[in-house]
Formats: C-alpha cells, structure tokens, sequence
C-alpha cells in the first residue's frame, strides 16, 4: 500500500472542505488561487460576500489549534492575493477570511469552520 503524502491529505482535506461548503450553499469560484508567492485554497461566494478559505488538513496524530494554525507572514501572502484576486475580476463584494480545519482520525472526519478568522489592515 503507497505511504500517504502531506500532499495527498492536503487534497483529500480540500475535496472535504468543498463539500461541505457546497452543502453549505457557498458557490465555489477558485481553487488554489496563487499570486506570488501566496496560494489561497478557496475562494467561494457566500450571499454577498467572497470568501477566502484556508483549509487546514491534519490526521489524529497531529493537532494545533486553529488560533496557532496560520503565521502572520501566511496572513500577509494570503491577503495580497486575495486583494490581487478581486482587483483581476473587479469585484465589489465584501471579503472575508474563514478558516477550516479537518481532522481525519480512524477513517472519520472532524471538521471546524471558523468564520472571520483574521482581519486585516493594511
């Protein structure tokens, strides 16, 4: 049996998240969005407001709360891309940044969504 990657549980965790998303009535716009050195997961519209999503996939035998998941340098790559990506498609909606985190353990899933997980100011 193949030795599962990071990689291949990032995906896995992403198909999850936009799933749920779907579910969840978010229309999905992009998937991993890159601006430099940046790559947003997701990109979605909720009502009136774009979404930028980073998906945060672990297995049961790692853990970190959401609140120490992201750097701040994370925060700054994400943010310019996201303000690259509205500028590209001259958007007005209001943007917000969510965070969701998967927890694959034993075959089953845990996931959080975290609404407005940062704010940022430049």
């Amino acid at each position: 049996m193949p030795v599962e990657t990071t990689v291949d549980i990032g995906l896995e965790g992403e198909e999850y998240a936009v799933a749920y998303l779907r579910k969840s009535g978010f229309r999905i716009r992009c998937r991993n969005y890159r601006y430099r050195r940046a790559e947003i997961d997701i990109i979605a519209v909720e009502g009136s407001t774009l979404v930028v999503i980073e998906v945060k996939t672990r297995t049961g035998a790692f853990y970190e709360a959401l609140s120490d998941s992201i750097s701040r340098a994370k925060i700054r790559r994400l943010t310019r891309a996201a303000d690259h990506y509205v500028r590209s498609i001259g958007s007005d909606l209001e943007v917000r940044f969510d965070v969701i985190q998967i927890v694959r353990h034993n075959g089953r899933y845990r996931l959080t969504h975290l609404r407005d997980a940062f704010y940022f100011f430049p």
